[in-house]
């Protein structure tokens, strides 16, 4: 074969499209779609060598955290990823506040992956598993029973699934009189201005609820401080009602409780011991977590594991927990404790104390495959959350996965590079945007000349 002969066999035959060291971020982009299963805003992060990277702010965070760090990415290469993640970091903060920076940061990855070529789990050290347990999440709208739960859950073991959730708290004893016990008027005005505090519908504060001072004050309230607590006779519906999901599914598969409620850690404790009898794989976020030791407190007097994490940024905050002894289970979510490589951090810490990892994950298939690659990548992890199984378009945002994405109870870890997704399916995206936040990828050039003196030493 002659040198031209050659040099042409080449060109048709191996990707010369990337270049690494060449490469360069030159613009980023939005698109927030509304119902997989929340408000998910999408990342599109595009370079000088036309790859695009693909990342996801979590439901509830606004894209400003974001927007605001274009200016510090914009020329950098995206392939140093812990360095631009070093220089963005100080923005992040905990809870929603972290999900510029993660989601960037996932971005960043997926670049990575596809300029070099290889899968994200790969750069993470490589997988010690090809698919993922998936445990899922499961709602049942409006006034219901035990047995209504329970019915709702056999229908995910049904499809595959081998590890269930549910809620149990607070939101279901609204509306029974002589369960719950509060200052004079506070149950009437959560009912009025927001039953959130008492997770019929979760913990997040919308934007018709700041509209009321009064609900946004009664959201903020702390657990320790609203004076809520439970009567015996609402431990004993509550007991029932786990009665009742168990008669249903059985004590062998494992079956999560979350959304307790805003309520002191010493009625946390008086219902763990109810529930002790009924094999629960966890309760989460009795308590927040910024209460250390409320923690210790609550998991040496049970013998439930206790689980938190979802709203914790970065790894410190994690190790806290660990290493007080506070935590049984860990549940970060990608989107929120500073993206992949700092999950990977974080379940290297619990892996060396003995602490199991459950990985949050309430989010469209980018996060969900960025996250999936990270569990790939731990030595140890028990499930990673599924929440969007009644959301039949969920699968198809993207573009070049197995349809459906989950199948029979687990996620298969993508080979191809970066996140493993192909493109976003712009028509499937077109169709579900968030009405209150119109727009497709519009221009950000505004921000491309953001500044500040982000040094934070003298």
């Amino acid at each position: 074969m002659s040198t031209n002969d050659l040099m042409d066999f080449v060109s048709k035959n191996v990707n010369i499209s990337s270049n690494p060291s060449e490469l360069k971020i030159t613009d980023m982009r939005f698109v927030d779609i509304d119902g997989a299963p929340k408000r998910n805003t999408l990342i599109k992060i595009m370079t000088n060598q036309g790859i695009v990277g693909y990342g996801e702010i979590r439901d509830g965070s606004s894209k400003t955290y974001a927007l605001m760090l274009k200016s510090r990415i914009l020329g950098e290469n995206p392939c140093n990823v812990d360095r631009i993640f070093r220089k963005i970091k100080q923005f992040g903060g905990h809870s929603r506040q972290g999900g510029g920076v993660s989601g960037i940061e996932i971005a960043l990855w997926d670049l990575a992956g596809k300029a070099y070529g290889v899968p994200l789990y790969q750069m993470l050290g490589g997988k010690f598993r090809d698919k993922i347990r998936m445990y899922c999440d499961t709602d049942v709208e409006g006034r219901h029973t035990g047995k209504d739960m329970g019915n709702a859950l056999k229908k995910r073991m049904e499809m595959g699934f081998t590890f269930l959730k549910m809620d149990l708290g607070i939101g279901l004893l609204l509306d029974i009189p002589g369960t719950l016990n509060a200052p004079l008027g506070f149950i009437e005005d959560m009912r009025k201005y927001s039953s959130h505090i008492l997770n019929v519908q979760g913990g997040s504060v919308t934007k018709e609820m700041v509209k009321h001072r009064k609900s946004y004050d009664i959201v903020n309230t702390a657990h320790p401080f609203t004076g809520i607590h439970l009567t015996e006779k609402g431990l004993d519906y509550l007991e029932q009602y786990i009665k009742d999901v168990r008669s249903v599914i059985g004590y062998e598969v494992p079956l999560a409780v979350d959304h307790f409620g805003h309520v002191c850690v010493e009625d946390c404790i008086k219902f763990a011991r109810r529930m002790e009898p009924y094999n629960i794989a966890w309760i989460e976020d009795m308590i927040p977590w910024i209460y250390t030791d409320q923690y210790v407190r609550l998991k040496n007097s049970t013998t439930i594991p206790i689980c938190t994490g979802e709203d914790i940024y970065l790894k410190e905050g994690f190790a806290e927990l660990i290493k007080a002894g506070a935590v049984s289970i860990i549940h970060p979510d990608i989107l929120t404790c500073g993206g992949a490589l700092e999950l990977k951090k974080i379940a290297d810490i619990a892996d060396e104390c003995g602490v199991a990892v459950a990985v949050h994950m309430a989010e469209s298939p980018i996060a969900c495959m960025a996250a999936a690659h990270v569990c790939a990548a731990m030595r140890n992890v028990l499930a990673m959350e599924f929440h969007s199984v009644d959301v039949p378009w969920w699968s198809d945002i993207v573009v070049g996965l197995p349809k459906p994405i989950i199948q029979d109870g687990y996620c298969t870890v993508p080979d191809k590079p970066g996140l493993g997704i192909d493109a976003l399916n712009e028509e499937v995206i077109k169709e579900h945007i968030n009405p209150q936040i119109p727009g497709m990828w519009e221009d950000t050039s505004k921000w491309d000349k953001e500044f500040s003196n982000d040094r934070i030493w003298s």
